[in-house]
């Protein structure tokens, strides 16, 4: 049997999350996608994947050989690139994880954008705001909000995203415009429940001064888009990353409250497993981000 088939079935069968979808991308049937995994376990005897009837997961052994696996393809692919006279590309799948509130236009025209420049990647994206486990799972590269990461991930950090207090203006038409911390903390909010962020410190710009603003939930979700909807709909206030309202805040649909102060920065970072094992398209994708994000920063300086 040919081990090389059997590890690009392997890496496929982990990034599909089971035998059958890996057998319909690579064209065989799921039985033969079975026997190619089959082969491999018995030629490094161990087992590398549990399976059952309803899930399937990487063993220890496996993440370990997953990674590895993942690396060798990805060398090979690179050196039939240069081999065929070019230098090394991006180019095959690339599985990124992202926070749900990437689902805007921002985001969008970016990736657009990157799929121009770069035409040979293939972008499969999974919007999720749990912390999946990037080997387990297969997963490339997540772009991760938070100060505190695994030690045994390698982060990059690419920018500090700001957070906005926010109400519809029908909200506040039948509530009035806090003027004050303490009137925020009277109205209704709708908060997530990924993340416990009920006490908020925020800081008045103009003299530093901090305050601990407590929100009164009576929504609770685990999805940043309903949360944006729900505050759109004129249920409750909220907030979200600025980048994720400010289309609406640019329309009107959404104001912005307490825009005297800072409400709250978390830093977005690029994490991947191993430094050693960055493939050309992952380097690509951060690179492209880190751009945008610079251009984005001069754009917003020069305004």
């Amino acid at each position: 049997m040919d081990t090389l088939f059997s590890l690009k079935v392997f890496r496929q069968v982990v990034q599909s999350g089971g035998f059958t979808r890996a057998a319909d991308a690579l064209g065989i049937s799921t039985a033969m996608a079975s026997k190619h995994v089959s082969h491999l376990e018995n030629t490094v005897q161990a087992k590398l994947l549990h399976r059952n009837s309803r899930n399937l997961s990487l063993t220890e052994a496996g993440e370990e050989y997953y990674r590895q696996c993942s690396y060798a393809l990805d060398t090979l692919d690179d050196a039939a690139q240069k081999a065929a006279g070019g230098t090394e590309k991006p180019q095959g799948l690339l599985r990124v994880t992202m926070p749900l509130w990437f689902a805007g236009s921002l985001i969008c025209n970016w990736l657009a954008e990157y799929r121009e420049r770069y035409p040979e990647v293939t972008l499969e994206l999974i919007l999720d705001n749990r912390h999946v486990d990037l080997i387990a799972e297969g997963v490339d590269l997540a772009l991760r909000v938070s100060q505190t990461l695994s030690p045994s991930l390698i982060a990059r950090p690419l920018a500090e995203i700001e957070f906005a207090l926010l109400a519809s203006p029908d909200f506040l038409m039948r509530n009035g415009v806090p003027k004050t911390p303490e009137e925020v903390m009277m109205l209704p909010a709708v908060l997530p429940t990924y993340t416990n962020q009920q006490k908020l410190d925020i800081t008045r710009k103009s003299d530093g001064k901090k305050y601990r603003l407590e929100l009164t939930p009576v929504i609770r979700t685990d999805n940043t888009l309903m949360m944006r909807e729900m505050i759109k709909a004129g249920a409750c206030i909220g907030y979200q990353p600025f980048w994720a309202a400010e289309h609406d805040l640019r329309c009107g649909t959404l104001v912005r409250l307490l825009p005297e102060y800072t409400v709250l920065t978390d830093r977005l970072n690029a994490v991947y497993a191993d430094r050693a094992f960055l493939s050309a398209k992952v380097r690509s994708f951060i690179d492209f981000l880190n751009e945008k994000i610079e251009n984005r920063k001069d754009c917003r300086n020069a305004v």
